[in-house]
Order: structure tokens, then sequence, then C-alpha cells
């Protein structure tokens, strides 16, 4: 696990001590962990669990930090889907378990995911494709088709809408072979 300096670690001066104010080690815990990256309320709780931090304390202090907008799982979920689909190109099933997995709610989950329509995810799942494809040069169709399905599968999406993608990159790229005269064997005989 990776650990961050501006974190702090179980047993350390952060966490909860005989004559420490409850409330204040768990601002310290949560100001030092949202320092290091956003976090969703549900991961910050657990944090909190697990320093000894009491629960009524533990929700008295989170409810505090949703108040002044230091967390904001709605937009911690908007940012999630932006950066991962940007980045990575992943699904909206893929997307939405990541989201499930970190606590957000299924509203914010929901109205984050709006944003990806079947259009945009097709187009993204192509582009991963194309970019995938030139590195396959020197394989046989079959295998390229069936590694292109793989990974867009991988990533989440629907099994249907990979093949057609595979299909499409791969009839576009051998479409552009041919035109450049290109025999797709790679070498000059």
């Amino acid at each position: 696990m990776v650990r961050y300096v501006s974190e702090p670690t179980p047993g350390s001066a952060a966490d909860l001590q005989d004559d420490a104010d409850p409330e204040q080690v768990a601002r310290t815990i949560l100001l030092r962990r949202l320092s290091a990256a956003p976090r969703t309320r549900a991961e910050l709780r657990i944090d909190l669990a697990k320093r000894g931090v009491p629960d009524d304390v533990a929700e008295r202090v989170l409810d505090r930090f949703v108040d002044v907008g230091l967390i904001d799982d709605s937009a911690f979920a908007q940012g999630w889907v932006d950066a991962r689909q940007r980045t990575r190109g992943t699904a909206r099933s893929v997307l939405r378990q990541e989201l499930r997995s970190k606590g957000i709610g299924d509203d914010d989950a929901r109205e984050a995911l709006e944003g990806i329509d079947e259009e945009a995810e097709r187009d993204r799942a192509v582009l991963l494709a194309q970019t995938k494809v030139r590195s396959m040069t020197r394989l046989e169709p079959a295998v390229r088709k069936r590694r292109l399905v793989s990974m867009l599968m991988r990533r989440g999406y629907r099994q249907g809408m990979a093949v057609s993608v595979a299909c499409e990159v791969l009839a576009d790229g051998e479409s552009d072979a041919l035109e450049s005269g290109d025999d797709g064997g790679g070498l000059a005989q």
C-alpha cells in the first residue's frame, strides 16, 4: 500500500490518545487525508474508525466537513468519472462499480455517469482499439480481433460493442493498408 507523507499512519500522534480531544483528532486525520487526495465520506469514515475515533464524533465531524464543502461525494464522483474515462477509457459499467466500492451513492453515481452516452462510449472504445491495433501489425487478423475484443471487455465494454468496434477498426486498418500499398505482412518480399 502506498502511503503519502501527509497521511497519518496508524499509531501516530494523530491517532486518538487518552488526553486528546476526539474531535480535534478527527479533524486532523480528515485534513491530512484530504490534503493528499480527494476522498469520499465513506472512505473517510473508515479511516476514522481504524484510528479509534468514536462513531458519534466521526459523524459530527464528517457532517461539518460536508457542510463547509471539504467533502463532496457528488464532485468526487464527477471527477473520478472524468479522469477514468479520459485516461483509461473505462466504460460506464466499470465506473459504476468503482464508485460503489468507494461508497458513492446511487444518485451521485447516476448523475456523474449521465455525461457518458452510448455514442461517446463507443467513440472512446474506437479510439482505444485504434491505439492498440497499431502494435499488432505482425499478428494474424483473428488474433488481432481476439485481443482487441478482450482488451475492450476488460475495460468494461459490452461484448457486442467490443466485437463491433474491433471489426470496424480492423476493417479500417485493412483498407488503409491497401490504399498505401502495404500487404499487411510487414516485410518486403
